[in-house]
């Protein structure tokens, strides 16, 4: 099958760019594609696994709402997948916890072509297994680096391992923090690991030592004891890989031990909602985030400009939110992976998983940096993050202190783990 290159930032290009692939397509691939599994002939069937429910639920909606507003782009203005088969979203909550994920997964998957998005390392991880077993096409809503090199996987986004080497890169050359003393907060699960691994190979190339490593989990709620471990190891920056409802807490305890570091989070470490938090100076003054993309609302970024038009369009009730911008992205994805696999005529897993390795190059338009895709062997995820301040003038409360940018670091790390 001959390659596609989804130039996803001109909408219109894209679209002309599919039509004239179809156009081309063998007479087999022309009539009406075979039934399978979350396909009846005419509808095609997509799964969302997003914590709907519980502390994660803040950041789940969001995606659900930008991958909604895509689709709802493609069913109503471009007539479905190829112009011809509307889409269909089947939505499980899986409360950002391992166990439930698996069920939601079981329940859906002979009813779904693919799952379009499905939120979290760790629980990624806990379905994988069963993923690969299936041969199911999912996309993966963590952003581990080794998700780019999983076949069943579709990873959309730069990984937490590059964003936070390219924010501590950042940092110490040009932010005035070299020769601070760098420590971690990290949640002692997959999701914490994928940005300890980023500050620990960020610390070698950048020539400083990792102060203290403090841990927690998940069901935490109360965190005095490692703001004391924090502060008595002298920390001034601090890597956190947590979610907006236990950063609250962490801040709250930091406080009363008046301990007031640069706080740097990996990207679900903030939500727009803290914005209305009591702890909002704090967090303006103390944090920022390693996180991808432009400020919501920056229309001189193609792709930004067109998802605000059609958020706007179809789900105005949305308020800006990276996680809005997760969903559409991947919705973006699986769009590319569907058109290829019409044009050969083939939904089947098989048919999926030979479209999506033949994607190649894909531009998502400015809301993440250009992928490659293919056989796992030659995958490669964008090098580019960007590093926000908070602002509540801004949307999302976010302001760039630079956005889509790239360090040495981050094709170090690449070149280092193919």
């Amino acid at each position: 099958m001959a390659k596609i290159s989804a130039q996803i930032c001109r909408l219109a290009a894209c679209a002309g760019l599919f039509a004239a692939t179809l156009s081309a397509a063998p007479a087999a691939a022309q009539g009406e594609l075979k039934p399978v599994n979350g396909f009846d002939g005419k509808t095609i069937r997509l799964g969302l696994i997003q914590p709907l429910t519980g502390p994660a639920a803040v950041l789940g909606q969001p995606v659900v709402a930008g991958a909604r507003t895509w689709f709802d782009y493609i069913n109503k203005e471009k007539g479905g997948i190829a112009g011809k088969y509307k889409v269909e979203l089947v939505v499980e909550d899986h409360m950002n916890q391992q166990a439930p994920t698996v069920q939601a997964y079981n329940k859906i998957k002979n009813d779904v072509v693919m799952v379009a998005q499905l939120f979290g390392t760790h629980t990624t991880l806990a379905v994988l297994p069963q993923v690969n077993d299936d041969k199911m096409l999912v996309g993966a809503g963590g952003y581990d680096y080794v998700f780019f090199k999983e076949r069943q996987l579709l990873a959309v986004g730069a990984p937490y391992q590059i964003m936070a080497v390219n924010a501590l890169a950042e940092l110490w050359n040009n932010q005035g923090y070299k020769d601070k003393t760098v420590c971690a907060l990290i949640r002692d699960d997959p999701y914490g690991a994928a940005g300890l691994e980023g500050v620990e190979f960020a610390s070698k190339k950048l020539g400083f030592k990792v102060a203290a490593v403090v841990r927690f989990s998940m069901a935490d709620q109360d965190f005095s004891g490692q703001m004391a471990q924090l502060k008595a190891a002298g920390c001034q920056l601090v890597y956190v890989t947590t979610i907006p409802p236990q950063f609250v807490r962490m801040v709250g305890n930091a406080v009363r031990v008046n301990f007031a570091p640069l706080w740097l989070g990996q990207f679900p470490t903030w939500s727009g909602v803290l914005v209305d938090n009591p702890a909002y100076d704090y967090m303006a003054k103390n944090l920022m985030i390693a996180s991808e993309g432009p400020e919501w609302g920056d229309m001189s970024v193609p792709g930004m400009a067109r998802m605000v038009e059609l958020q706007k369009k179809y789900a105005p009730e949305a308020k800006p939110d990276f996680f809005f911008t997760i969903g559409y992205k991947s919705a973006q994805a699986a769009t590319a992976v569907l058109e290829a696999a019409v044009k050969a005529g083939d939904l089947s897993q098989q048919g999926l998983a030979k479209a999506y390795e033949g994607i190649g190059a894909m531009s998502f338009g400015g809301l993440t940096g250009d992928h490659v895709y293919g056989s796992p062997d030659q995958r490669r995820p964008p090098l580019t993050s960007s590093l926000f301040k908070v602002n509540k003038a801004k949307p999302y409360g976010l302001e760039a202190v630079r956005t889509n940018f790239t360090s040495d670091l981050a094709a170090q790390y690449v070149d280092a783990h193919k």
